[in-house]
């Protein structure tokens, strides 16, 4: 199994780190940014550890979260690949995950 971020997830990724940057440490901002990136690489050991996502249930596609501080790793799996579909800030709301 293949983990893979797709091109919003990226986004979401780097506008998320962008917008608390003017408000913690460079070392926090890189401490925030490994921890989730060492939560969805656990992924490849144990792909169905998140819950299931309700805010994405409407697209059928068994989106699964893991929760990393203020952050939800969106993602699904498939046979051969974990992708990461979203990193979302859980500070907002979370009816915007359904745009």
């Amino acid at each position: 199994m293949k983990l893979l971020f797709t091109e919003q997830a990226l986004i979401s990724f780097e506008e998320s780190l962008s917008f608390i940057s003017n408000d913690v440490s460079h070392e926090k901002l890189l401490e925030i940014r490994d921890k989730i990136i060492e939560a969805a690489n656990k992924l490849l050991t144990n792909p169905f550890i998140g819950q299931k996502e309700i805010y994405l249930d409407h697209l059928g596609l068994n989106h699964r979260r893991l929760i990393v501080g203020h952050y939800k790793i969106i993602y699904r799996v498939t046979k051969q690949y974990i992708f990461i579909t979203d990193i979302f800030d859980t500070r907002q709301d979370p009816n915007k995950m359904k745009e």
